[in-house]
């Protein structure tokens, strides 16, 4: 595998040093630096254009989602794993409706932290074993059914690439697609499938194993 530039934003030195040194024993991996608050993790980020930022939902300044909302507006090549001690289905459905790539929990890290940054990096979507089966739980009746609409192949190539986080840019680029294209594509699969949020999308990809891999 390539070698994966890592952020890690976290306001508590000690989990910020346990995660550190996991992302560190990682020969693939490189720490391309640290952040204790949200707006120095921003500013790392704007910076540094790291592959990976593995970030804290709860930290001070700027905070939790609207940190993943910033910077996921920028339209930057960084992908956001984010680990944290809340285990509600609400929370991943912000965060990942926001923009992040993935969730992961805390109590987790020690097993599962090299396994997402891997997954993530990927082009893939990752969400904690121990709540993905809560979140995948949510989806919508068609999707839970089996009964959903069928897609034209182009709308199934753009919503497949939404739910894996992808922006109608990069998107377009990929299929070799104007933009206004795209978003027409992405609506009418939406329409067809009732699906109305980005968390709904990404549900959709879950349940269709679209998101293990690009």
């Amino acid at each position: 595998m390539a070698g994966i530039r890592v952020a890690l934003a976290d306001d508590h030195p000690v989990v910020r040093a346990g995660i550190k040194a996991l992302i560190q024993a990682a020969p693939e991996m490189e720490l391309v630096g640290e952040a204790a608050d949200g707006d120095a993790a921003l500013a790392l980020v704007e910076a540094a254009r790291p592959d990976i930022v593995v970030m804290d939902l709860s930290m001070p300044a700027v905070t939790g989602i609207d940190l993943v909302q910033r910077i996921a507006a920028r339209e930057m090549q960084t992908r956001m794993l984010v680990l944290t001690v809340h285990e509600d289905r609400a929370y991943v459905q912000k965060v990942l409706g926001a923009g992040a790539r993935g969730y992961l929990l805390k109590r987790s890290a020690a097993d599962e932290l090299v396994r997402a940054i891997r997954a993530v990096f990927s082009g893939g979507l990752y969400i904690d074993p121990a709540i993905a089966g809560q979140f995948l739980g949510a989806a919508t009746p068609d999707v839970a059914s089996g009964s959903a609409p069928a897609l034209s192949e182009r709308e199934e190539a753009v919503l497949r690439l939404a739910a894996q986080g992808h922006t109608n840019k990069e998107t377009a680029a990929r299929l070799n697609l104007s933009i206004k294209t795209v978003e027409s594509y992405k609506a009418r699969a939406m329409e067809k499938l009732s699906l109305r949020t980005r968390s709904d999308v990404v549900r959709y990809g879950l349940a269709r194993d679209w998101l293990a891999q690009e």
